[in-house]
């Protein structure tokens, strides 16, 4: 006689196996999720790098492993102070249902906090309607008939508002209302220090990718996370709200982090190839889709993944008389425009907007159809989290670490150029420079 079984196993490089029961692998076998499958990663970064060719469907299983080993760690009752437990009520309950409850939330919400994705993930994603982005896309499906009888079917069941709010924080979801607790558990998916989404891309990518960029110690970082107070002066006063934080013993870990992300970024996010092929995508895009936007209705949109663009940039690529056949030439056949001009800090010292500057000329002296421009500034730096000291002190990350404060802003500035021009294009802008990204005096007003 067969014995049900009701934990399934599943594979993975990084974190050897992924663990789901019953109702879980419902969500894994639902349309909305068996998407992912064909949804690369990183776009198109695998005509630069051949090994990346994993997709979202395996990162959201990793992020879901993830989150629940860091679900296990800050609510062990070793690692939570009676200050903490009396500010977070969940961790002050007697029983364990609500912390049950909420793990399952959380271990759903890391499992679908990417199941809105565009086709190449985040290459076309500002060719949805505005107001939209993948986030909202996800909360759609999230609340979708589909999934929302799954939730339903749960034991217990699970609200889908909770999964929403930790699948896309606070951040993504302005309109709805987190307590502390709800706050904590989303930062654990999508938080800017300690996001297990992160961690579990740096990790997955570098594998694949063939890199040690973003490598990290994140057992031990994982082991060190707790709930603390943000201490909210220098003196150490534990009166700030509750986030993740680390104790001391994290936080070289905590810093690998960080370094990590500014590598992969700046060594293979940044890649200029990599990036233009991106602008390229989108330019065909704009040409295939209705209206040049992808739809929003969750129906039409479930139908469109990497495999419908890729036999669309094909057929184009070799049709003259296809739209976007020029765009598509450029990915298919490898035709994409070159790489112009870089950011040099000579030129940000005279123009901060130097890249911009140039491009504008070049657009001007030829056609500006045969360039392209490509400007990203990272907004902010490190993150501020709180750490615990072998004193029991709690401090701030910034004010302890030297590495934290010093990991460099992600900056990019590029100018492309159409292949047939390039060489001209690259003697006038040697010859012009100068003068071109010189600024352009104010005029003043003398009446």
């Amino acid at each position: 006689m067969t014995v049900p079984k009701h934990t399934h196993e599943i594979r993975d490089p990084i974190h050897v196996f992924v663990r789901l029961d019953n109702h879980e692998r419902d969500v894994l076998n639902s349309r909305s999720f068996q998407r992912l499958r064909h949804i690369h990663q990183l776009a198109l970064t695998y005509l630069v790098y051949p090994g990346a060719t994993h997709k979202r469907f395996e990162h959201s299983l990793g992020v879901m492993e993830l989150a629940s080993r860091v679900f296990d760690v800050i609510t062990n009752p070793d690692n939570v102070s009676e200050d903490i437990r009396s500010r977070l009520e969940p961790l002050g309950k007697a029983d364990s249902d609500a912390l049950r409850y909420w793990r399952r939330v959380l271990r759903m919400a890391a499992l679908c906090h990417d199941i809105g994705h565009l086709p190449f993930s985040h290459a076309a994603e500002d060719l949805l309607p505005q107001g939209w982005d993948h986030e909202r896309v996800t909360r759609e499906i999230i609340a979708s008939e589909e999934v929302r009888q799954i939730w339903e079917n749960m034991t217990p069941p699970l609200r889908q508002e909770d999964i929403i709010k930790l699948a896309v924080g606070p951040k993504k979801a302005k309109d709805l209302q987190f307590s502390d607790w709800e706050a904590i558990l989303s930062e654990i998916v999508v938080g800017d220090a300690f996001g297990v989404d992160r961690m579990d891309y740096l990790l997955r990518d570098s594998h694949h990718l063939g890199v040690a960029y973003g490598k990290f110690d994140h057992y031990r970082l994982i082991d060190t996370l707790q709930i603390l107070p943000m201490p909210s002066s220098d003196d150490g006063n534990e009166d700030g709200e509750p986030t993740l934080g680390v104790d001391e013993g994290g936080i070289l870990s905590s810093e690998a982090l960080m370094v990590a992300r500014y590598f992969m970024y700046s060594q293979v996010y940044f890649h200029p190839v990599r990036r233009i092929y991106d602008i390229h995508l989108k330019d065909f895009l704009k040409s295939w889709l209705p209206d040049g936007v992808f739809p929003t209705d969750i129906s039409e949109f479930l139908l469109i993944t990497d495999n419908e663009v890729t036999v669309a940039l094909r057929k184009a690529a070799f049709d003259e008389d296809a739209s976007g056949h020029s765009h598509a030439c450029r990915i298919v056949r490898r035709e994409h425009f070159k790489r112009l001009y870089e950011r040099n800090p000579n030129d940000v010292a005279i123009n901060p907007e130097a890249g911009r500057a140039i491009f504008d000329a070049l657009g001007k002296e030829f056609e500006v159809d045969r360039f392209r421009h490509d400007r990203y500034f990272q907004k902010g730096g490190a993150p501020d989290f709180p750490v615990r000291m072998r004193d029991g002190r709690i401090v701030s990350s910034l004010a302890v670490s030297e590495v934290l404060n010093n990991v460099p802003v992600l900056s990019v500035d590029y100018v492309f150029a159409e292949r047939s021009i390039f060489n001209e294009a690259e003697r006038w802008l040697k010859e012009n420079r100068e003068k071109i990204i010189e600024p352009k005096k104010e005029e003043t007003n003398n009446g």
